[in-house]
């Protein structure tokens, strides 16, 4: 029973790992949409793929633009920090 908990444990580390290099990436997203970059940059590129449908998930749910400011990654950085908390303190229980 404890090699069970202790693969649950690790399994949990990696997904609240997982969710925390995402969040950089929002980040990371959303500072670059302060400066326009170019959208022929592989880099670019991919932070778009890899954001977009996160973005446009939340945007079905929630009206997220404000006087022209998208509130969309703020609202994910929110859920994604409340999730990592949860999941951290049902980890710690086990």
């Amino acid at each position: 029973m404890q090699i069970i908990i202790e693969i649950v444990q690790g399994v949990g580390g990696i997904l609240i790992s997982l969710i925390s290099v995402y969040i950089w990436i929002l980040i990371i997203s959303a500072l670059l949409s302060f400066v326009n970059p170019d959208q022929y940059n592989p880099i670019v590129q991919f932070l778009h793929r890899i954001t977009n449908p996160a973005y446009q998930f939340v945007r079905k749910f929630i009206r997220t633009d404000f006087n022209n400011l998208d509130l969309a990654p703020l609202v994910l950085i929110v859920v994604l920090q409340i999730t990592i908390v949860v999941l951290g303190s049902l980890l710690r229980s086990l």
